[in-house]
């Protein structure tokens, strides 16, 4: 799973990831269902900018994970129903659409290639 070897300040930054991912999976959720049209893209744009960040700032795919699984965790919570009927998500396309887009932005920003390693060759293949 893990390209590099984990070190303590490794799992720190993976643990930050994942609180990180929370908070914005939290704060998704409240401003998806207030603004419906931009609320939703605002939403689901600062949680791509925290997944490709997170696999940019720490280098590895993990990175992308970390803060995923956060985000599904705290958006799960709200989804659910409390004992006395109040939940935080309505039945409405704007909620299906955050739930649904926010772990296809997931998918995607984990699974995008690595940057190229430098100190590779400059000529092409086949040359």
């Amino acid at each position: 799973m893990l390209a590099q070897p984990l070190n303590p300040g490794r799992i720190a930054a993976y643990a930050g990831l994942f609180v990180l991912g929370a908070v914005v999976g939290t704060a998704g959720a409240l401003v998806q269902g207030g603004w419906l049209p931009g609320g939703l893209l605002l939403a689901l744009l600062g949680a791509a900018g925290l997944f490709l960040g997170g696999a940019r700032a720490v280098g590895t795919r993990a990175g992308a994970v970390a803060p995923a699984a956060g985000w599904l965790v705290a958006v799960l919570l709200l989804t659910a129903s409390r004992p006395e009927g109040d939940f935080l998500f309505g039945a409405g396309l704007g909620s299906y659409a955050f739930l649904l887009g926010g772990m296809a932005v997931a998918v995607m920003c984990a699974t995008l290639g690595q940057r190229p390693q430098p100190g590779g060759p400059a000529a092409r293949l086949g040359k």
